[in-house]
């Protein structure tokens, strides 16, 4: 029988149904928010995996444009491969129930998000994360929640609970807060420069609502599937506890990253070699992997130095450069220690702006971000793929870092990509990718008023012992129970993403965490202001030069000529490309500023305005009783009224002018009904005044 709850949401309610739909999964959850309607499944493998030593999670969320009443685009009609969207939707799943799961659980577990109704105003990610919760926790699965999540906005200084995508327009925060009752695991946000003391008010504020919807899941606990425990001989243990006790502290004679690994390699090969059956070196094995990390954490944790030898607050030695590539249109090379990162800027026009086609209304997006992590970076061989979905989640870390200094459309009208390749690794690449993105930026000549730096940091915890380290590399990642990436200005934060492994991440431990990573982020942005402290006064030559014009709207037709002749023609004899925008604006491209001048020239021919009291050439198109239809200006007309012919009375308008000559008028004004008035009597020279044309013989 289906289980209902209704767990409040700041001034929401969110509807749940356990158990009713998907009943041959493991377990399942119908949540519905307004009219936002979110279905999650939770199945998990009857076999253990031997193959490996990792947990073997699958989170997919998938958004069916029939939920908003819409057909996809394209030549298919159907939803094709994740688009960005799901695949961040997924990672943020994924992220916030993966630290939950036990250790030594190696069965298959697959978490699947649907989104079966979409009301354009509540987002179905945070949906997405209590029904995992809910259908983990009704399952026969093990997982240590329940957790709770939630979206906090800050709108006009107040924290809102859940805001709806319209609201989220005018927040100055958008952050997600995934927790259980005791602990804070996974933070994930975008801000317009907040404080730390913002941030911290907008977690606890979340954390308060989550503890509500913890507590309101605990009845759906049932019983869980027994876990099969590693058989590994205490002997075994001891033996490696003993041996890795008296060597691992030798891994501070090897401060490079590629040494110390060839070290671990060397203990590694020392210790299996005292075991010769197979079966006893695969125990051996799990043996030293298992007190290898042990004794990794212990030995930072008592001693409080690292492996490189840094101090816990000490930052990597930080190297800027900027303008390395001659063709591309700006660019940049960022190395914090042995992690770095190249970026590229290209300026582009309008017509390469991403459109992106989902759930909601069909959007462009005129700044983007490609991150790639090539496996030459730490040293692998691997054949080089599809950008993989943690390529995906740090170049849109990366992008939603920079966003806020990107200009707007109207200060600078170009469409803009960062390209960047992590050419080593060694902690952190996200965050070299936003340093490197917003020195290229400047190098580019993009007109940003400041730089964004970023910074990851790390903890060891172990009981209510902990230790949080500034600038983390690999291992401390890997061995860690903390990745916490802040990005920002000098004046506050933009971006955030935290994971956490370990038990009992509280408000007191955030706030330590973030003010290191403020005065982090100080150091890096000083290396990078020494740099480039402004942007290049001008744009690369081999970037697309912009003239942007605007025309009254209504002469827009002028330009674009009966089926499009007019503007072909322009775009063929200068050889630029053109926009037509809203309100009348007109953008020309092209890498010969001449030809866009040429161009807007042309435009303006077309399109100018008369102006009261200009004298212009014109041709007769039309004559009756009361006066003559003039053509001036390229294709605009005027009305000559008979009384302004000539400075003398007109009895007929063909005595006067005939259709087809030419003649010189001057533009008066406007009559009653909007249309152009003009006068050829005013626009006569002085001295042709009061005289009149020869009269023929009768």
């Amino acid at each position: 029988m289906a289980n209902k709850l209704q767990i409040p949401c700041g001034d929401k309610i969110i509807k749940i149904e356990e158990g009713k739909l998907a009943t041959q999964s493991s377990g399942s959850a119908y949540l519905q928010l307004g009219e936002t309607i979110v279905l999650v499944t939770a199945v998990v493998s009857e076999e253990k995996r031997e193959d490996i030593d990792f947990f073997p999670l699958i989170c997919d969320y998938r958004e069916q444009t029939s939920a908003a009443g819409k057909i996809p685009g394209g030549f298919f009609k159907r939803e094709g491969k994740p688009t960005e969207r799901e695949v961040l939707v997924s990672r943020l799943v994924d992220r916030s129930i993966r630290p939950l799961f036990p250790e030594n659980f190696y069965n298959d577990v697959q978490v699947i998000s649907l989104v079966l109704s979409a009301d354009q105003e509540n987002d179905p990610d945070i949906l997405s994360i209590i029904g995992a919760s809910v259908a983990l926790t009704s399952s026969p699965i093990p997982f240590n929640g329940p957790i709770g999540a939630v979206k906090v906005g800050l709108i006009d200084g107040k924290y809102v609970i859940n805001p709806t995508i319209p609201e989220l327009e005018k927040s100055l925060l958008n952050l997600v807060v995934a927790a259980t009752e005791n602990s804070i695991v996974m933070l994930e946000g975008v801000a317009l420069e907040i404080t730390e003391e913002q941030f911290i008010g907008a977690v606890e504020t979340a954390w308060e609502e989550i503890k509500k919807m913890v507590e309101l899941q605990k009845p759906l606990i049932g019983e869980k599937m027994k876990i099969e425990g590693e058989e590994i001989r205490p002997e075994i243990l001891s033996h490696a506890e003993i041996f890795l006790g008296e060597r691992l502290k030798e891994a501070y004679n090897y401060p490079e990253k590629l040494e110390r690994k060839r070290f671990y390699k060397t203990l590694e090969d020392e210790f299996l070699g005292k075991y010769e059956e197979e079966s006893e070196k695969e125990e051996a094995k799990k043996a030293f992997d298992k007190v290898f990390k042990k004794q990794i954490r212990k030995l930072i944790l008592e001693t409080g130095k690292r492996l490189d030898g840094r101090k816990i607050d000490q930052i990597r030695p930080v190297t800027c450069e900027v303008g390395l590539l001659p063709r591309t249109h700006g660019s940049a090379l960022f190395t914090r220690g042995q992690t770095q990162c190249l970026a590229s800027v290209t300026l582009g026009t309008r017509s390469d702006e991403q459109i992106i086609d989902g759930l909601y209304e069909e959007t462009t997006k005129r700044f983007m971000v490609h991150y790639n992590f090539p496996p030459f970076s730490v040293g692998e061989v691997s054949p080089l793929r599809a950008p993989s979905r943690r390529e995906i989640g740090h170049g849109a870390l990366a992008e939603k870092a920079l966003t806020y200094i990107i200009p707007d459309e109207e200060k600078f009208p170009y469409t803009i990509r960062i390209v960047a390749n992590i050419l080593e690794s060694n902690g952190s690449s996200s965050m070299a990718t936003v340093c490197a993105g917003s020195l290229a930026l400047m190098d580019a000549g993009v007109c940003i008023e400041k730089h964004v730096g970023g910074v990851a940091l790390g903890m060891i915890k172990e009981g209510e012992k902990y230790i949080i380290l500034t600038d983390i590399a690999g291992e401390e990642d890997h061995y860690g129970d903390l990745d916490f990436k802040v990005a920002g200005t000098f004046d506050g934060i933009t971006v955030c993403q935290m994971d956490v492994k370990a038990e009992g991440f509280n408000l007191e431990i955030l706030k330590e965490a973030l003010y290191r990573s403020k005065e982090a982020r100080k150091t890096i942005l000083e290396k990078m202001y020494a740099t480039i402290s402004s942007p290049r006064e001008t744009i690369s030559p081999y970037a697309p030069k912009i003239l942007s014009i605007r025309v009254n709207p209504e002469k827009v037709g002028l330009v674009i000529g009966t089926g499009g002749k007019t503007i072909k023609r322009i775009i063929e004899e200068t050889g630029v490309k053109i926009d037509i925008l809203d309100e009348g604006e007109i953008r020309i491209y092209s890498n010969d500023i001449e030809a866009c001048k040429k161009a807007a020239e042309e435009i303006k021919k077309l399109t100018e305005e008369p102006e009261i009291g200009k004298i212009y050439d014109g041709t007769v198109v039309k004559t009756f009783p009361f006066g003559a239809v003039v053509r001036f200006l390229n294709s605009q007309e005027g009305l000559v009224h008979i009384s302004e012919l000539a400075p003398y009375r007109v009895k007929r308008v063909e005595d006067v002018v005939k259709i087809g000559s030419p003649v010189r008028v001057k533009f008066i004004g406007y009559d009653d009904q909007g249309r152009i008035v003009l006068s050829r009597k005013q626009a006569m020279d002085t001295h042709s005044k009061n005289t009149r044309p020869k009269q023929k013989p009768r």
